[in-house]
């Protein structure tokens, strides 16, 4: 197969799938970063200082309330990482100086500001970063804990965003308390560096035009005891798909369709379709037969890049899947055994799952 594929330079599926699983096969851990930045002067950043609190507090075991990177994602050119954790903290690298500065010949202390580009320190948490792919310049966050989306440049050395973006007046305005009001996940269309999705826990999805206003133009919504978790865009970028916390994922399709017919409002547009993931599972047989199917929360949704109808999710019990989203069932399903069988609190652990831009394969 090597032979052929040097020969006429195709690449046959089943050739790329097995060498992508021998790929994941030898990975391994080879480096770790450590959060550990100075803030002003001597004071430490409260990713670093609440890690050394439950240390001591909860005898060294993790606490994802307090601490742990929550999002992260390189640039276009994979130049550039950006990161945020749960304490709040925002940090871009020059991922080669980082890894030079701590692994290369002229090693540095871990806590040198040239180590990073960008490290700015917030009093909430923040739970997505994006990089606008209009403007590699400019980085996007949100927060489970407010409805606003802060906009950074990279290019101006300020603790202040240099934008900020918010919700204006929704469909559940005065339903919802406080702490459902938050923004947990992020999405650009790739060909409009103006236009951003963002899902929240009060039963929509919500789109800004940047050059329109600062408040959203349209509210993509569900029903009230919907909290959105993920949110993505199919290839065509007039797809929305987002995730829920009671395991559904809703669709809308922002040009009309069916969809039209509902609108309640010039901005509002309801689901085109939705689905319940333990509803397809339990569609299988073989899978019923052995499993006590229930509903879990979903934790992250992904396109495939290389196959446009293939939507993975992760769900918070371990179980992770890929849905065809042109007929609505599940085509591949991975069910690890429980995590207490090998006694860890998978809980305190929130995991989101990405392909491998290079193949079809999922990695965690």
């Amino acid at each position: 197969s090597r032979i052929a594929v040097e020969l006429d330079g195709h690449i046959d599926a089943r050739f790329r799938h097995r060498e992508s699983r021998r790929l994941l096969d030898s990975l391994a851990e080879i480096r770790t970063f450590e959060h550990k930045y100075y803030t002003h002067g001597e004071e430490r950043c409260t990713t670093y200082v609440n890690r050394m609190i439950n240390a001591s507090t909860f005898a060294g075991c993790y606490h994802s309330a307090r601490e742990g990177v929550s999002a992260m994602e390189f640039d276009k050119k994979g130049i550039y990482l950006a990161s945020v954790t749960n304490s709040g903290c925002l940090t871009v690298h020059d991922f080669e100086t980082l890894y030079c500065s701590l692994y290369g010949p002229l090693c540095r202390i871990p806590d040198d500001s040239s180590n990073y580009v960008l490290h700015i320190s917030n009093s909430m948490p923040l739970c997505a970063v994006r990089w606008n792919p209009g403007n590699q310049d400019e980085i996007v966050c949100s927060s489970s804990q407010t409805d606003k989306v802060l906009l950074f440049d990279i290019g101006y050395v300020s603790s202040a965003p240099t934008e900020v973006l918010q919700k204006g007046m929704t469909k559940f305005h005065g339903f919802c308390s406080e702490s459902r009001k938050g923004l947990t996940d992020l999405a650009f269309t790739p060909d409009d560096k103006s236009r951003l999705f963002a899902s929240g826990l009060d039963g929509a999805v919500y789109m800004w035009d940047r050059r329109l206003s600062k408040t959203h133009c349209v509210e993509l919504t569900a029903l009230l005891e919907s909290q959105f978790t993920s949110v993505k865009l199919n290839m065509d970028n007039r797809t929305v798909f987002g995730a829920t916390r009671n395991g559904t994922i809703h669709v809308w399709d922002t040009r009309g369709g069916r969809a039209s017919a509902a609108f309640q409002s010039h901005n509002e547009v309801q689901p085109l379709s939705s689905v319940k993931i333990s509803t397809l599972l339990g569609k299988i047989a073989s899978l019923k037969e052995q499993s006590n199917i229930v509903s879990s929360e979903i934790l992250s949704i992904d396109f495939n890049p290389s196959c446009s109808y293939q939507l993975a999710f992760h769900l918070d019990d371990g179980w992770s899947g890929v849905l065809n989203v042109n007929t609505f069932s599940v085509s591949h399903l991975h069910c690890p055994p429980p995590a207490w069988l090998e006694g860890v609190d998978s809980v305190l652990h929130k995991r989101k799952a990405t392909w491998l831009s290079t193949s079809s394969v999922r990695k965690l």
